[in-house]
């Protein structure tokens, strides 16, 4: 079963199109995204087709991404309609961008892109540091020069909680101000280090160029757009709790994080796109989907009628994890735009395993 043919996935999205936001913005639009298939474009990409059906909002999507196998997989429904567009596309190739403005050029009203094309586990940042060092600059320069030369309305660069470094010990809650420690001399840097010069980037397009960008800060999103691929701890965790397996937790579980159900994650995204301030950042969380991770476990095994194992992890996969023991984002900037998480941690965690199993992912 595809996932979009899930009932309750269904009702998840439409938490997110029947919210009270300016969506008239989108009307007659353009929104053009990159790493469309992964969690969060993808699902971003549902709730914006889910609107132009049962809304008329008429707003056209060229969705970019590497693997075309990969998109006809995700979206083959889409691709018949004449409001979705998939191009593929590596943006770190001005030559491959230059073939998607070619459609982007003819849209009509406002058009908007968000940049989402990113490494985001431990093994791809092992794996691959220096393509995720590159795409969160060099990919993202090409996308916003493209946007400073196509009239963009706005620009959004999708920024993650890990550019708050390490807890100082100083605060509960990370607000959008706060700087923590960052070694940058190891290879997990690569990440963190290249969201901080990314957001510099995007400050440095709004000065010197003009051009409008927000930025969403995400935490430690999941939902059931997760890809098989993705090696972060709680993405392993429900692929295992779908699987009827035991849950692996390879470490002590100490560490004390911030979460986000993927459809709050779009809800928040959406909330920057239509009501934030130019070269603002926004934190898009909830303190009810706070928990540590051996709780998270914990919980996940529970539900899943399996029980939690220790196991620590080899060097190629260490290498790509996190040393923040404490991350937990204020989100009170958003909520004063009138966002609210639509998904407490357990509701998140049961529709995404419940989703899994019943779509065979």
């Amino acid at each position: 079963m595809n996932l979009t043919d899930s009932i309750q996935y269904q009702e998840d999205l439409a938490r997110v199109t029947s919210l009270d936001i300016p969506w008239e913005q989108l009307r007659g639009g353009c929104l053009m995204i990159s790493g469309a298939t992964g969690m969060i474009g993808s699902t971003l990409i549902d709730v914006l087709m889910k609107r132009n059906r049962e809304a008329g909002q008429n707003c056209r999507i060229i969705a970019l991404g590497r693997n075309e196998e990969k998109a006809r997989a995700r979206f083959g429904k889409y691709l018949e309609e004449e409001s979705f567009s998939f191009v593929r596309c590596d943006i770190n190739s001005r030559e491959d961008l230059e073939r998607a403005g070619e459609i982007y050029s003819q849209a009509q009203g406002a058009s908007y892109i968000f940049h989402a094309a990113s490494n985001t586990h431990p093994v791809a940042y092992a794996n691959d540091p220096i393509g995720t060092v590159v795409t969160n600059i060099m990919g993202l320069n090409n996308l916003l020069d493209f946007a400073s030369g196509k009239g963009c309305t706005r620009f959004l660069f999708a920024s993650s909680n890990e550019i708050y470094g390490e807890n100082r010990g100083d605060t509960e809650l990370f607000d959008e101000s706060y700087c923590g420690y960052i070694d940058c001399n190891t290879l997990r840097a690569g990440y963190p280090e290249s969201k901080r010069a990314g957001e510099a980037l995007c400050q440095a397009y709004i000065r010197q160029r003009g051009l409008d960008v927000v930025i969403p800060r995400f935490t430690r999103s999941f939902g059931p757009a997760l890809l098989a691929t993705d090696t972060k701890a709680l993405s392993q965790f429900l692929h295992k709790a779908v699987a009827g397996e035991d849950i692996v937790l390879k470490s002590a579980g100490k560490q004390y994080y911030s979460y986000t159900y993927v459809c709050d994650a779009v809800s928040g995204m959406l909330t920057c796109l239509l009501k934030g301030k130019c070269g603002e950042a926004y934190n898009i969380s909830d303190v009810r989907c706070d928990i540590t991770l051996r709780d998270l476990a914990q919980r996940i095994a529970d539900f899943a009628g399996t029980k939690v194992v220790f196991d620590l992890p080899d060097e190629v996969e260490k290498a790509g994890y996190s040393t923040a023991t404490k991350a937990r984002l204020d989100s009170s900037k958003l909520q004063a735009l009138g966002w609210r998480a639509q998904f407490d941690i357990k509701t998140g965690l049961e529709h995404t395993i419940s989703i899994l199993r019943e779509t065979g992912s």
